[in-house]
Parts: C-alpha cells; sequence; structure tokens
C-alpha cells in the first residue's frame, strides 16, 4: 500500500503516518465510454443587488452575497420543476437554456473581475438519455476562492481529474484516470483549481445538483439537469401516482 497527500487547498507538510487504501471497482461504466457531452461549469460566489428599499450586509449596502453556476443563479419556481416537465407546461417555470460553458471566459483563479454580479433565472441542462457526459467544474476567485463540494442528485460518477489552477482543455484530459478513478455522488471543487467528472445519463428525470455548504445552495449555487426519455418502456419518466398531492 502507497501514501499519497490529498487535499482540496494547496498542502502544506503531509502526515505520512497516515496511509490510504485504494479501492477498484468491478464494473466502472461510463468512465472511459465514449463521451457525448462535455460541458464547463464555473462555480463561485458573486453578488447580486439588494431588494429595493432594503440595506444589505454583502460588500457593500447595495448589495448581497449570491453564488452561481456558470453565473445563473437558480432561483427555485413555484411549480415542481418535475410536474412541469411531465405536463409538457414549462412555459413560464423553467427554460431549457442552461448555459453549457461560460457565457464570459476570464483568468478564473486570478485577480477577480471588476463585475462580480450574477445572473438569476431558472434554466434546466437537457441531456439525452444514455448520454455519457463528461463535466468539468472550475472554482473561480470572485470574492475569494474556496472549495465547494458539489453533490448530483439521482447518479454516482467517477472522479476523472483534479488539479489546482485554470482547466486546461487541450493537455488537462491527457492527465485524467480512465483506469480506476473513484466513484462518488459528492466530490469537492478545489480551492483556486478544478475537478472532472464523467457519469451516463441513464435516469430520465429532473435532478438537482447543488453545493453541499447549506449557506451556498441558499445564494443560489445549485441547478438542475432534466435527462430526457429513453425509447424503451422501462427508460421512461413513470407518470405520478393518483394520490399524489399537487404542490
Amino acid at each position: 500500500m502507497s501514501a499519497a497527500p490529498y487535499s482540496v487547498i494547496r498542502p502544506g507538510t503531509f502526515d505520512n503516518t497516515t496511509v490510504a487504501g485504494i479501492l477498484e471497482y468491478l464494473h466502472q461504466h461510463g468512465a472511459n465510454a465514449s463521451v457525448a457531452c462535455v460541458r464547463l461549469f464555473t462555480v463561485g460566489l458573486g453578488t447580486r443587488p439588494c431588494p429595493v428599499n432594503a440595506t444589505c450586509q454583502g460588500p457593500t449596502n447595495t448589495t448581497q452575497l449570491a453564488a452561481a453556476i456558470n453565473n445563473i443563479s437558480l432561483v427555485l419556481p413555484s411549480t415542481a420543476l418535475l410536474q412541469s416537465h411531465f405536463t409538457g407546461k414549462s412555459r413560464g417555470v423553467y427554460g431549457s437554456n442552461f448555459p453549457v460553458m461560460p457565457l464570459s471566459q476570464f483568468n478564473y483563479t486570478g485577480v477577480s473581475p471588476n463585475n462580480r454580479n450574477v445572473a438569476t433565472g431558472t434554466k434546466l441542462l437537457v441531456l439525452p438519455f444514455n448520454a455519457t457526459v463528461e463535466l468539468v467544474m472550475q472554482d473561480t476567485s470572485i470574492l475569494g476562492i474556496e472549495s465547494h463540494p458539489l453533490h448530483l442528485h439521482g447518479f454516482n460518477f467517477f472522479v476523472v481529474g483534479q488539479r489546482f489552477g485554470n482547466y486546461d482543455p487541450v493537455n488537462d484530459p491527457m492527465r485524467f484516470n480512465l483506469v480506476d478513478p473513484v466513484e462518488r455522488n459528492t466530490v469537492n471543487v478545489p480551492a483556486g483549481g478544478w475537478v472532472a467528472i464523467r457519469f451516463l445519463a441513464d435516469n430520465p428525470v429532473v435532478w438537482f445538483m447543488h453545493c453541499h455548504l447549506e449557506v451556498h445552495t441558499t445564494w443560489g449555487l445549485r441547478m438542475a439537469w432534466l435527462v430526457l426519455d429513453g425509447s424503451l418502456p422501462n427508460q421512461k419518466l413513470l407518470p405520478p401516482p393518483s394520490d399524489l398531492p399537487k404542490c
């Protein structure tokens, strides 16, 4: 057994007396399959204007703290997303145009940009059934770098890469571990770094992904995936039970 340091912040000294065992799974579906969808998410903090006639405790008294994924701070709708999708009545509830990459590219881990405002909205990212998804989540230095534990509902995923600094889409994928990556449903986005995961979108429904620091979730660091139905009967979203209470 070998020992290696693991840290989501830049490590200092390492306790060589602590050894971590490496587990290898028998079935690693999706880790080394052909990738159909590649997505890049920025994950971090930001600000938004104070409500009218209010004083906030943000960086200034006219702003409040916020958080976002790809600069979209999710606003929870008054009608359930799953219900709206199943009934085909999404108009006015959500849009299906969540950005698949940052709308504004910058030095994510460098000096914080002057514009720190986030956009708000209710947008879903649509995935075809059974697609292998590669998702890179990049921390930003806006209001300071921080490690964010991101949790994905509905799926396990493989952690294929993780480093400090800005993600390099040309060179970093060549370092991905597609042989024996760990399987998780929650992963830390390193402070001032990035993490890459892969999962198989074989569970058709609306699934929530959010930061497990609850205050960040309430600030808007959350999003939802919409996985479409497959062609077979057992690959489709089941209807709600007849006695399901209405939202």
